[in-house]
């Protein structure tokens, strides 16, 4: 381990990157460790950071303001491609990694780091999104994967060895979920989480972090109208607005009308399953009104299309295939669906619900006068029965050789 004299560090603050300093210079021959922490709307969690990376042994902190670049960069891309992870996840976490990674990546380039390290653990998806996007930047980087490496086995653990080392903490054994919050959302796992028979507890104070419960959100509707243009959100209630304002402007709105909350046991890369609570208002109020928009403005068989791409996309981005060939070519093909998928989704926000209160665009290929159940001029219904001749021939041929079977 001689050969390491400068490490950079994947850094959060919280409980594993906290005690992976000192563990470093424990391990590494004293080497100097260089915190870096990207910062995509950690908020608060970012508060006094510096000085505790340089008091548990950095040699500096950098923090690196992504938000703009994360959104419009990375969110954007995957909302146009209607990308959710099995049916319900919307990859608040999978997408913020790749974009944390390539700016570690150069600074440690910068640096002229030895190794990259991360806090990561052997059983998450997080080590494989970290890992190939510094791999697609730094392919002959050494990385180094404390979890894979020292002994601590459990959080537990790890609170012992902060505690040994006089390394604060934000949290207690007794509030110990394993989180990730980001601009975007928040996830929880952990605790009493990891079995999915129990109810997430989301009334007691302190569990939800960007919202209330349903129960708790108000008696009265939320109306919001979102605009786009070709296929990115560009207006809240008529007001333009910025990438990351319009996200926070949602996640207020979403968060105080019980929006975006998923319980999901989901299938990890790594192969097993794992059950988290996630918290995303205004994410989930974007998806809803782009796909809205899309109904009107797409037609039948590029959206059935897109929808298959939307799965695949999603499993890109979940398994840390950003920086990928066929990531970019998908997200193509999505740019070019998008030309006309511009106009106004108006939305009622009510107790946890997000229901459809009207859309328009200028694009919309929706015909009153074809889609009229009253007496119209321009469909002859005569015409269906040559169609339904044609589209039904072969089944007719096949009945007619008894090969039909129930």
């Amino acid at each position: 381990m001689g050969d390491i004299k400068k490490v950079v560090l994947a850094y959060s603050g919280g409980l594993d990157t906290s005690i992976i300093i000192p563990w470093l210079k424990e391990n590494y021959d004293n080497c100097e460790v260089i915190a870096v922490s990207g910062d995509v709307g950690q908020g608060t969690e970012l508060d006094g950071l510096e000085e505790k990376a340089l008091k548990t042994g950095a040699s500096k902190l950098y923090i690196e303001d992504l938000n703009k670049e994360f959104i419009e960069d990375y969110v954007f891309p995957t909302i146009k491609a209607d990308a959710v992870y099995e049916s319900k996840y919307l990859l608040g976490t999978s997408f913020a990694r790749p974009i944390i990674a390539k700016r570690i990546v150069e600074i440690a380039l910068k640096e002229g780091a030895d190794a990259i390290c991360h806090g990561c653990t052997g059983k998450g998806n997080d080590q494989v999104r970290f890992e190939l996007a510094i791999k697609a930047f730094a392919p002959d980087m050494k990385i180094i994967a404390p979890w894979r490496e020292w002994s601590i086995k459990s959080r537990d653990e790890e609170i012992d060895y902060a505690e040994a080392h006089n390394i604060p903490l934000k949290i207690t054994r007794e509030t110990n979920y394993s989180k990730d919050k980001n601009i975007w959302h928040i996830s929880h796992e952990g605790l009493d989480l990891e079995d999915p028979a129990n109810e997430p507890m989301y009334n007691k104070e302190g569990f939800l972090e960007l919202g209330v419960s349903p129960e708790q959100a108000p008696d009265k509707p939320t109306y919001v109208t979102i605009s786009f243009e070709k296929g990115v959100p560009v207006a809240v209630d008529g007001e333009k607005l910025g990438a990351v304002e319009i996200v926070k402007k949602l996640n207020q709105l979403g968060g105080e009308n019980g929006i975006g909350i998923v319980d999901l046991v989901e299938n990890r890369l790594v192969g097993m399953k794992s059950r988290g609570v996630y918290e995303t208002p205004g994410g989930t109020i974007l998806y809803a009104a782009h796909n809205k928009l899309e109904e009107i403005t797409l037609d039948r068989d590029t959206y059935h299309f897109k929808q298959q791409v939307g799965l695949r996309f999603a499993e890109l981005v979940y398994f840390g295939q950003w920086y990928t060939p066929l990531r970019k070519a998908l997200s193509a093909f999505v740019d070019s669906t998008q030309e006309t998928v511009t106009g106004d989704v108006k939305l009622k926000l009510y107790k946890g619900n997000i229901i459809d209160a009207g859309v328009t665009s200028p694009y919309s290929l929706y015909d009153m006068d074809i889609a009229t159940f009253d007496e119209d001029e321009v469909y002859n219904q005569k015409d269906s029965a040559g169609f339904i001749n044609l589209f039904g021939l072969p089944i007719k041929v096949q009945a007619k050789k008894n090969l039909i079977t129930e």
